[in-house]
């Protein structure tokens, strides 16, 4: 019997690449999708790469035709995404249109293709990986915070209407994570205040009731969770895994 298939955007680099790695490691055949997805497989067994971006509809089409063809999928995540800063009376249109187009557009089209075959294969889970940044639009994400809680109403939609299919669909909701992306906008955020990057990194750990940022391994293990048996009565749900990072500050004693 072949092993179940599992597709996973975003899947070269931070979370999507441990993602990856975790499922491959607990036997699934995983179809790793991205549009520099061989990085993701490298000395992985199990893994199939599928080079594409998924605002292309003829790449999507190719991952899940992939996926079908290694057997039947049971396991969806959406990792795929990208930030910018902005606020609300500068942002242009370009980096909105962007924002929207990878991070909730190119979810969509990830889904809609694979519902049809997650029902042939008698159900199975979706998880898309959307920010805390969803229920806390803090200064900068103009247009990254509402194509996040997008994401998530949507999941919410796709797990009311296809639960009678066996299809149970959860957002994940990461705080800060160890991932070139918040490398990237921890230097962003240097460059601004005139801190090193290093600097601003333990300034925001600092927040954090945990103190520190998560490591993508933690994150791929939440995803394991809402994609495996163990939370097979879980759908519609949002798991919020931030460090504490919501936690009201004077709870911390600051």
């Amino acid at each position: 019997m072949s092993a179940a298939v599992a597709l996973v955007t975003g899947a070269a680099s931070g979370i999507g690449a441990a993602t990856v790695a975790r499922l491959a490691g607990d036997g699934l055949h995983v179809v790793a999708f991205d549009r520099a997805a061989a990085a993701a497989a490298a000395g992985v067994r199990g893994v199939h790469t599928v080079v594409g971006d998924v605002t292309q509809q003829a790449d999507v089409d190719a991952a899940l035709a992939a996926a079908g063809a290694a057997g039947a999928l049971k396991i969806v995540v959406n990792a795929a995404g990208v930030v910018a800063a902005d606020d609300p009376e500068h942002v242009d249109d370009a980096t909105w249109e962007r924002m929207l187009a990878i991070n909730l557009t190119g979810t969509m089209r990830v889904c809609r293709a694979a519902i049809p075959l997650l029902r042939a294969a008698g159900g199975g889970a979706i998880v898309n990986v959307a920010s805390v940044a969803a229920f806390n639009s803090t200064p900068g994400s103009a247009s990254y915070a509402p194509s996040k809680a997008a994401v998530v109403a949507y999941t919410r939609n796709i797990a009311y209407v296809h639960g009678v299919d066996g299809i149970r669909a959860n957002c994940l909701c990461p705080g800060w994570t160890a991932t070139a992306m918040a490398e990237a906008e921890m230097r962003q955020a240097a460059a601004a205040s005139g801190r090193s990057a290093v600097e601003e990194q333990q300034a925001l750990a600092a927040r954090l009731t945990l103190r520190r940022f998560a490591r993508p391994e933690e994150m791929a293990a939440c995803i394991r969770f809402l994609a495996g048996d163990e939370a097979s009565f879980v759908t519609g749900a949002v798991l919020v895994a931030d460090g504490g990072g919501r936690v009201a500050t004077a709870a911390r004693g600051f």
